[in-house]
Formats: C-alpha cells, sequence, structure tokens
C-alpha cells in the first residue's frame, strides 16, 4: 500500500464543460485538505483533448476553440497547471470510423461508448499512466466502489455527505472486495453509467467521478460557489463530432443506395435513399403516403426497408448481444434489469450464455424498437454490472 504521506497525481480530464470544471475544483481542494492533513497534497493537473472535427471549417462540440478557452480559464481559476494533448489520430480511427463502418452494417452505433473506451478511458489513463500519475478524474456522473482505491490517502474528497470521505464512491457491502465495480451516478437523470459498460477491470481502478455524488443543480451550485466561468455552459448532448444531422453527415461518407420499401407483407409502398440512413422505431423521414410508418426491419442481402403501420410489430421480447463485457464477472444464468438504450427504462430480464462473448437476453415484458448497434447494459440495484451490443 503506497504510504499515506506521499503526493498521489491525478490527471484531470477537461472539456470546458461545468461538470468537469466542477471535477477540477474539487480535485484540488481535496489536495489541499490532504496537505493540511499530511503536508503532501495532490500533484493535480488539467489535460483537454483535442478530437478529430469534419473538416476545416467545422469543429468539435467537445473540443471547440470555445471550450478549449473555458477550461483553460478554469484550470488557472482552479490553480493547476494546463495541457492540450492532440488525440484527433486516435478518435478518428477508433471512434469516426468504426461509427461510418457501423451505419453501412445497417446498425444504430452508439460512439459514445466506444470514445469511453478507445479515448477517454484508454488513451488517456495509457497516457497518464506513463507518465507517472496514479489516477485520472473525469466529470462523469458515476460512482466507484470503496475497494475501487485501497490508497489511504485518496481518502479527502468532500462530498454532500461530509467534509473528508471518499468522494463519488459509495460503500454498497464492497469494502471487503477487491473487485473494482462501478455503479450509478447519485443523479439518476444525469447518470452516465450505461456509456461506460466496455471498461476494463484496470481501467476503472484508476479513475475518480468527484461528482458522482451529486445532482445537477448541486454541480451547478458548486460551480458558482467556486466562481468558475463555466457555471452558466449549455448543456451539449448530441454526436459531439456531427454538426448538423446525423443524415447529412452519414451522406457525406456514405453514397446513397436507393432501394424498395415494403411493408410487413411484402407491398411496396415507397424507395428509400439507403438503409444506413434509417433506425429501428423511426417514424419520421419516410415519406411515405397514408402513414404513420415505423421502420421495422432491413434486409441488406435485398436493400429493402421494411415498415408497418402497426407498432406492435416493434415489439419483442429477447435479443441476442455480442462483444459482451463484465465489469463484475458473473454466472450464468443471472436475473439482471437491462437497459437497451440510454433513456429507456430498466427492464427486468434474464441473461443466458450463448457462445464466445456472447448471450441471449429474455425479458419479463416486451421491448420496443430493439436496435441492432445499440449496447444493452446490465444493472443489479445501482451497480453496474456489464453490458454488450445489440445484434
Amino acid at each position: 500500500m503506497q504510504s499515506k504521506n506521499k503526493k498521489i497525481k491525478i490527471i484531470v480530464a477537461m472539456s470546458g464543460g461545468v461538470d468537469s470544471s466542477v471535477a477540477a475544483a474539487l480535485v484540488k481542494q481535496a489536495g489541499l485538505a490532504r496537505g493540511r492533513s499530511t503536508a503532501e497534497g495532490f500533484d493535480a493537473v488539467g489535460i483537454f483533448m483535442k478530437f478529430w472535427k469534419d473538416g476545416k471549417s467545422s469543429d468539435n462540440r467537445c473540443c471547440s476553440v470555445e471550450s478549449e478557452k473555458l477550461a483553460r480559464l478554469v484550470a488557472k481559476k482552479v490553480g493547476i497547471p494546463f495541457y492540450v494533448i492532440n488525440v484527433e489520430k486516435e478518435f478518428k480511427q477508433k471512434v469516426v470510423d468504426y461509427f461510418l463502418k457501423e451505419y453501412k452494417k445497417g446498425n444504430t452505433p452508439n460512439p459514445c461508448v466506444v470514445c469511453n473506451k478507445e479515448i477517454k478511458f484508454g488513451f488517456l489513463v495509457k497516457k497518464a499512466l506513463s507518465l507517472g500519475a496514479d489516477f485520472v478524474a473525469t466529470g462523469h456522473y458515476v460512482r466507484t466502489s470503496l475497494a475501487n482505491h485501497s490508497r489511504s490517502a485518496i481518502n479527502f474528497f468532500p462530498s454532500a455527505g461530509g467534509p473528508l470521505c471518499l468522494f463519488g464512491q459509495v460503500d454498497q457491502g464492497t469494502a471487503k472486495s477487491s473487485l473494482p465495480r462501478l455503479f450509478m451516478g447519485k443523479d439518476e437523470i444525469k447518470d452516465q453509467s450505461y456509456f461506460l459498460w466496455q471498461l476494463s477491470k484496470e481501467q476503472i481502478k484508476h479513475v475518480l467521478f468527484p461528482v458522482g455524488g451529486y445532482n445537477k443543480p448541486e454541480v451547478r451550485k458548486l460551480a458558482k460557489k467556486f466562481d468558475l466561468p463555466t457555471a452558466e455552459t449549455p448543456e451539449s448532448q448530441e454526436v459531439c463530432f456531427v454538426q448538423n444531422t446525423t443524415n447529412e453527415f452519414l451522406n457525406k461518407y456514405l453514397k446513397a443506395k436507393p432501394g424498395k420499401i415494403v411493408n410487413t407483407k411484402g407491398e411496396k409502398v415507397g424507395q428509400h435513399n439507403g438503409l444506413w440512413f434509417y433506425t429501428i422505431g423511426q417514424r419520421r423521414g419516410l415519406e411515405i403516403p397514408q402513414g404513420p410508418y415505423y421502420v421495422v426491419g432491413k434486409d441488406f442481402k435485398n436493400n429493402i426497408l421494411i415498415v408497418s403501420k402497426d407498432q406492435k410489430d416493434l415489439l419483442k421480447k429477447e435479443l441476442i448481444a455480442y462483444n459482451v463485457n463484465w465489469t463484475v464477472p458473473q454466472k450464468l444464468p443471472i436475473n439482471v434489469e437491462v437497459k437497451i438504450r440510454y433513456k429507456s427504462d430498466f427492464a427486468k430480464a434474464k441473461i443466458f450464455a450463448d457462445g464466445k462473448n456472447k448471450v441471449k437476453i429474455i425479458f419479463q415484458k416486451n421491448q420496443r424498437a430493439i436496435t441492432p448497434g445499440q449496447s444493452a447494459v446490465f444493472y443489479k440495484g445501482k451497480e453496474l454490472l456489464g453490458g454488450g451490443v445489440i445484434e
């Protein structure tokens, strides 16, 4: 175990938004608290990552010129060094190319899941450790177990529950466990655990979530308390590298491939521009008379889009998920709650093994618009167990 008097090095991922700004301020405050107690505070550094952007005239929402300016101002206000690293090449290869490849296959991908795995908690954690850092702190609304960080020196994160406790962390009876574990953030509306199911145990061991124990209004109040220039920064929930609509972006990189639109009886009711421009459950943009119609399937072999007027055709009771990752090892079969998209409700289900890194999920009740390419994420109470990609 690390000596409690040894200075801990923490790299804070800063985006110019209010969440990562407050995370940086809390890390600094915790370092000062630890310094008063042990004479050794935290060695904190702010890092801003520049991602790929679509052409010279566009900008990436996550790393715009304005975002970098705000992040730099926050670092100065908080009193930590600030550096910019360029990950355009890695982002393009790992995130954007994946995004386009999946759409071309007919899936509806979730680029934020891949970005978290490969860039924010992949590239950055690896880089941080190579530079001698102990942890990477981010502004995600997620919590970790007490067992994640055994170093006693990390016990100085302030929280709503007390001035000197493991901030952003929860004790779910895991104190005796050595396994790193992830839990939903306190703010269930803003919770971002859904996007972290692909993280490895090694990555989880080296991350801190300073805002995980707060809800969004509390984070805004903290930003004002710390007098941060990002206190009123608006939310951004779109895909960061897509400037306008997803279809406009896809149209730039994937050529049109017109084909028939048919109903569930096989009758032609219209024409599509390319199967990648449509997603399961979609209603708008079909331009079919006497609707509304809903996209219920894709026949890639024959380049046919299948639609229905009956929403019952969107209901299914099971799915297959591949590329399964367990943040906590499980013995199957297992009863869990599953989210099939970020904003969907939890659905009770049973998971069965279905081959290497694949599972079959059978729900208690039918689910609407189960969409290939999206993530099916598994929970037990507030704890994130893992997830997979819907086949």
